[in-house]
């Protein structure tokens, strides 16, 4: 899909480091609904479709996806920072259809700064249901859809050729000298030995190390 590809241009795993002065803030979970059957469950690098809804820690209503903006689900990918920590660390492990509430402090969340209308040092009760789980773009199952001669190593003709299927498959005209430029733009990022081809540890080290 054309979001992993986006994903896979644009995003980077951003390292978080810990001094060791102070541990961790505690984030609360709390499983509200899990389907029966369950085919797979989150993991870092996936990308998840949720709908979610927030409040503050006085039980008031911040924002509801289902009710405010597009009323449309997010995309995100799991692990790499898009959201808050809180996410990333309370949205493993779970399946599609799955509703978790996540009770976050401060420092997994906005912390002393605030965002917008979220003031500093606030306490956010998320709701949280998956829609649906993606392989994301640092998979194995994803470099594997990749890898149309599974030598374990990416050519640049294969590249291209899952960005043009990538395209048409969102209908999308094929344009060659872009997949051309993604194509080179990816290597210059991705092929860290610049033997010609993204092996499988440069393909998913980064989401390894997440």
């Amino acid at each position: 899909m054309l979001v992993v590809v986006l994903s896979w241009l644009c995003c980077s795993a951003l390292a978080s480091v810990s001094g060791g002065k102070l541990p961790e803030a505690e984030l609360k979970t709390e499983v509200l609904h899990r389907p029966f059957i369950c085919r797979r469950k989150s993991k870092y690098g996936d990308m998840l479709l949720v709908h979610h809804d927030v409040f503050f820690e006085n039980g008031t209503m911040f924002h509801s996806s289902r009710n405010h903006g597009d009323k449309q689900p997010m995309w995100f990918t799991l692990g790499i920072r898009e959201t808050i920590k809180g996410w990333d660390l309370g949205l493993q492990d779970m399946c599609s259809g799955e509703k978790r509430k996540l009770v976050i402090p401060p420092a997994l969340a906005y912390g002393k700064e605030g965002k917008g209308k979220i003031p500093p040092e606030s306490t956010l009760t998320f709701i949280v249901e998956v829609m649906e789980i993606r392989n994301g773009p640092r998979s194995h199952e994803s470099f594997q859809e990749m890898d149309l001669n599974d030598d374990w190593r990416l050519s640049k003709d294969e590249v291209k050729e899952y960005l043009r299927k990538e395209f048409e498959r969102h209908g999308y005209p094929p344009n060659d000298t872009l997949h051309e430029n993604m194509a080179e733009d990816i290597f210059a990022k991705e092929d860290e030995n610049k033997d010609g081809f993204i092996s499988s540890r440069e393909f998913t080290y980064k989401h390894d190390e997440l």
